[in-house]
């Protein structure tokens, strides 16, 4: 009993994750090799979280 709970949770959670994988917006959306990603700034010092010389 324990070892078919163990994989119905184990087999569960990996279904899970897979179908909030697929869910995600970015997948839709091809990009161009000179795309460069939405979460990146043009300010150098927010890419390194604002501190000088870090």
């Amino acid at each position: 009993m324990i070892d078919n709970l163990a994989l119905a949770i184990s087999h569960g959670l990996m279904l899970l994750a897979a179908w909030l994988l697929l869910r995600r917006p970015d997948l839709d959306r091809e990009s161009e090799p000179g795309d460069t990603p939405e979460a990146q700034t043009s300010d150098p010092k927010s890419a390194i979280g604002g501190k000088p010389g870090a």
